[in-house]
């Protein structure tokens, strides 16, 4: 499987580790990934996918608010994740 836009991915080095993360784009190499409270879709963090684990869940990203990024981010990992 390959890192796609909108994939919910899980943190596995650096600060943000075991967090759960949405894929809002990708460069060589790279993920740039959101959480909607400190990274928002408008500034995400840009992570080697090396250290991210994927998931086989995928978003829309149309209309997609940071709000709704927090919330639906929350709700997946209360339900344990992958």
């Amino acid at each position: 499987m390959q890192v796609q836009k909108g994939m919910v991915v899980r943190a596995t080095a650096g600060k943000e580790q075991n967090g759960f993360y949405l894929v809002v784009a990708l460069e060589e190499g790279f993920a740039f990934l959101a959480d909607g409270k400190r990274r928002t879709l408008a500034q995400p963090k840009r992570k080697n996918i090396r250290h991210i684990a994927l998931t086989s869940t995928i978003w829309d990203l149309d209309g997609l608010t940071d709000r709704e990024v927090r919330r639906r981010l929350h709700e997946y990992a209360a339900k344990g994740g992958f």
